[in-house]
């Protein structure tokens, strides 16, 4: 593999690492549930892509030409994801409400 190939491949991944790290701090400094959501639900999905990225650069650099079946990975967590929040939230907003805890804003009745 071309050594400028592996560079960008460790650029690339170097940079999903920074995001990722991101979104975890994101979880350790936001307050509530609701607001811990985002940041890894957006970091996740640009780390995936990132790391999609270095691979379709990686697999096309040893192979004989462009490499599209890792295109398949990044599809499916592209739909997973975001579900997977929803779900999360829903889950989360029925529990704060059979607990008769304050709901967030948003979801409080009379706004």
């Amino acid at each position: 593999m071309p050594a400028l190939a592996e560079m960008i491949v460790a650029a690339l991944l170097v940079c999903s690492g920074i995001v990722v790290l991101v979104a975890a701090l994101g979880l350790w400094r936001l307050p509530d549930f609701f607001l811990r959501m985002h940041a890894p639900a957006l970091a996740s999905t640009l780390g995936a892509w990132i790391v999609t990225l270095a691979s379709i650069v990686h697999f096309s650099a040893r192979g004989a030409g462009l490499s599209l079946h890792v295109w398949l990975i990044i599809i499916v967590l592209s739909i997973s994801a975001p579900v997977t929040t929803i779900v999360l939230a829903r889950a989360a907003l029925f529990r704060r409400r059979q607990a008769g805890d304050d709901l967030p804003a948003p979801f409080q009745k009379g706004r």
